[in-house]
């Protein structure tokens, strides 16, 4: 039995158990704690009434209480506790609320109730998939014994036999125990939220293919696997469908195993626990998948060593790190070799020396064999905690074409991109690993001196020849300069992807995606102001930015009508008024908004402005730090959305006339003195839904296939690397704006004449009139150019 009563002793049960199990206590309960041989003891503070999951699993939750003279008594004192499968049955009539119990084989995973319920960031799950076994304690009998039989049942739980379903016959909603070999996976990254996940594809003789989205508050409890081919193991996978395919994803229990995929590797896994079952019959498994990996071929196995590096090429690299530095704080430098030397020379980031960390003489010892690697975006994380000396496999490594050397050359220059796309990111290898092991009787083999006495001199002057004429800031460190230059554009990902002639994209169905190499006929509209729309994040509505004359009409309209005097003094704001010269004499009022300390800056001044023509509101934006256009009839309040709610000097902020729920503008003197100039701040005290400034350009592409036109729209800052909101405001973006649009479509040029453009499109369709349309869009491509 899986639940056993038993009484309690002297107030103290927890005495008679044996000297092999520790008891844990709440504080000391972590997402990656180790629950190998541990045991935990409390009172159960609230029992709720069994019930069911969608996939039919029952679920019993209970809350249980650390006693009051428990270490962790002083804090979280109560953590959630779930308990799953056949366990629920066992315990819905034997365990009630008040009951002191001991809990032996849990897991601990994140409670996502935690800042809700104010207890324990972790929670407990039980079932008999991990060997639980509950002790409830009564008043009336013995305890002796105890000890022998949680041995006993621990022993028991170690030889519990699992069935393992084939990829083939895998059906939503069931939870299931699979064997499979790695053909893709994502190592461990963070979400937009505080989980890490890690995506896995894997296959088995059946014929089946399972993608699994793996989700943990920590990346140590995810599937430690290091290459594609490797074998995981996985307990309590749950199965759903998504886009008509099934999908694997955790639930409570998850558990995983990894092997090594190499024939004749070792059989001791990876695993998230100490406490797991593997049989005989689990090596025969691990056996079967690694030679059926072998003869099938069905993993390609994308890890090259440095000698076989070619250009433009993508790969996983296993190597020791040497040395790494900060580069200009948005990238770092890594150092790394892996025993054999590249074919093409590499290029060196200059650095200062004192920069580097890592002993010095060591790197001066590999100069000839290192390469230096930037590493960019979110990657520059996973760096910090790297040491010289440490053995990763990176992963997508670019390797660029760079400049050529004086003997005419190719050069190359290795980057590690943002993102995660293509499982792209770097791990840190164990040193037990068959790679790191492999790697180590590589590096032991080279002979460092003789490449010092034949080629350092000559190397070294090239590498000169790349770092000392050039300045820090000439070095090609920015995002523009990792790009290849051979195109006036570059694609940021797909790179994996072949380029296809147009003629291609335009007769297949949407969506998909394509990689395109084509050249610019022209682009619209050929006025870029009019290329920088106003855009709603809500509703998505797109519209013209006012122009001068609508911007007129609208102040005029709002003068006209009684204008009240009733508001020219309150408690948050003094008013001054005067007359224009006729034959237009009408009243100027301005109210400024009263700041706790005087303000000798007009800049840092927010004034309520009303009856004045664009003229002269432009000139006021000039002079005041912020100004808000009203009108005076009944009430002081807003104008007409047309016309901008919250003026800025040259940044005009205008509101979606759809979205916003006009506010009484008497509701100012509720912000804070930092938040008088914020426009969002504003924009929420007043109900305006803030309207941004986007680009919508659409470009007319041709190569030797066919004509195609294709939208620059929502990734149209990032191709333009400039902000529409800052180019609106100004003037010197203004004509760099129109610089580069005359860089891609270069006026009074035939087409050959005119640059390639290296693009990712994808088509998608609209319903235009009742009928379906097939639209095309540029995204993730950025303009390659040198001056950025």
């Amino acid at each position: 039995m899986a639940v056993r009563l038993l009484k309690e002793v002297n107030g103290a049960p927890d005495a008679q158990i044996g000297t092999h199990l520790r008891r844990a206590y709440l504080n000391e309960l972590t997402l990656d704690f180790d629950c190998t041989d541990k045991y935990i003891q409390g009172t159960i503070l609230l029992k709720y009434p069994p019930s069911k999951l969608g996939t039919g699993q029952s679920i019993l939750k209970i809350v249980l209480q650390a006693h009051a003279t428990d270490q962790s008594a002083t804090a979280a004192a109560t953590i959630n506790t779930f308990i799953f499968g056949k366990l629920v049955e066992m315990c819905t009539d034997t365990i009630h609320q008040g009951d002191s119990v001991i809990f032996v084989g849990f897991t601990v995973d994140k409670s996502p109730t935690a800042e809700k319920d104010g207890r324990h960031r972790c929670q407990l799950e039980l079932s008999e998939e991990v060997g639980t076994m509950i002790y409830v304690y009564g008043k009336s009998s013995s305890v002796e014994g105890v000890a022998e039989q949680i041995t006993e049942s621990r022993s028991t739980a170690v030889r519990q036999k699992y069935t393992y379903t084939p990829l083939n016959q895998l059906k939503s909603g069931s939870i299931v125990n699979v064997y499979g070999v790695v053909k893709f996976f994502k190592p461990p990254y963070r979400t937009k939220g505080t989980d890490y996940c890690s995506t896995v594809t894997l296959v088995d003789p059946s014929g089946g293919k399972l993608t699994c989205m793996l989700f943990s508050g920590s990346p140590d409890t995810l599937p430690k696997i290091f290459k594609v081919g490797d074998i995981v193991r996985f307990h309590r996978l749950k199965i759903q469908e998504f886009n008509k395919e099934v999908q694997g994803v955790t639930s409570p229990g998850f558990s995983t195993l990894t092997f090594d995929g190499i024939l004749g590797a070792s059989l001791t896994p990876r695993t998230t626990s100490k406490r797991y079952c593997f049989t005989d019959e689990d090596k025969k498994m691990v056996d079967m998948l690694r030679n059926w990996a072998v003869t099938s071929s069905v993993v390609s196995e994308p890890t090259i060593q440095l000698l076989s590096v070619q250009p433009m090429q993508y790969f996983d690299l296993t190597c020791q790190l040497v040395a790494k530095a900060d580069v200009d704080g948005a990238s770092v430098l890594l150092k790394v070799w892996d025993g054999t030397k590249c074919s093409y020379p590499s290029w060196r980031v200059f650095v200062e020396g004192s920069a580097l960390e890592g002993d010095e003489a060591f790197i001066h010892k590999l100069c000839n064999f290192t390469v230096d690697i930037l590493v960019y975006d979110n990657h520059t994380l996973e760096t910090k905690c790297l040491k010289p000396g440490m053995f990763l496999r990176i992963y997508n490594l670019h390797a660029k074409c760079g400049l050529r050397t004086p003997a005419d050359v190719q050069c190359l220059e290795f980057y590690l991109h943002g993102g995660n796309s293509y499982g792209r990111g770097i791990r840190v290898l164990p040193d037990e690993s068959y790679d790191v092991t492999e790697l180590k009787k590589r590096l032991d083999s080279v002979d460092l001196q003789q490449y010092q006495d034949l080629e350092g001199i000559s190397l070294l002057e090239w590498d000169n020849t790349l770092t000392g004429p050039l300045s820090q800031d000439k070095v090609c460190l920015n995002v523009l300069d990792r790009c290849q230059q051979e195109s006036a554009t570059v694609v940021t990902s797909h790179h994996h992807l072949n380029s296809v002639p147009l003629s291609t994209i335009v007769k297949e169905k949407a969506p998909q995606k394509y990689r395109i190499r084509a050249k610019m006929k022209s682009y619209e509209p050929q006025k870029l102001y009019q290329s920088i729309k106003l855009y709603c994040p809500r509703c998505h509505a797109l519209q013209d930015i006012p122009s001068d004359e609508d911007l007129e009409t609208a102040l005029k309209k709002s003068m006209d009508g009684r204008h009240s005097t009733d508001f020219h003094n309150s408690s948050w704001y003094w008013t001054a008024s005067w007359n224009t010269e006729p034959p237009d004499h009408r009243e100027i009022v301005i109210r400024f908004v009263k700041r706790e300390e005087i303000q000798e800056n007009s800049g840092k001044t927010l004034i309520l402005i009303e009856r004045v023509n664009l003229v002269e509101l432009r000139r006021l934006s000039e002079k005041f730090g912020g100004i808000i256009p009203v009108k005076s009839c009944d009430q002081l309040s807003l104008g007409d959305l047309c016309i901008p709610f919250f003026i800025q000097g040259r940044h005009w902020h205008y509101g979606c006339k759809n979205c916003s729920i006009l506010q009484n503008v008497n509701h100012i003197p509720s912000l804070n003195q930092e938040e008088l100039l914020e426009p969002s701040a504003i924009a929420g005290v007043l109900g305006i839904q803030p309207l941004q400034y986007a680009f919508l350009m659409k470009f007319t592409l041709e190569d030797e296939s066919a004509v195609l036109e294709a939208y620059l729209w929502d990734e149209a800052e990032k191709f333009l690397r400039m902000p529409a909101s800052d180019v609106i405001a100004d003037h010197a973006l203004q004509e760099k704006l129109q610089t580069l649009m005359r860089m891609l479509s270069p006026p009074g040029r035939n087409i050959e004449d005119r640059p390639w453009l290296e693009c990712c499109i994808k088509s998608y369709c609209i319903e235009e009139g009742g009928n379906r349309k097939v639209c095309y869009q540029v995204f993730d491509t950025i303009i390659a150019e040198d001056d950025c």
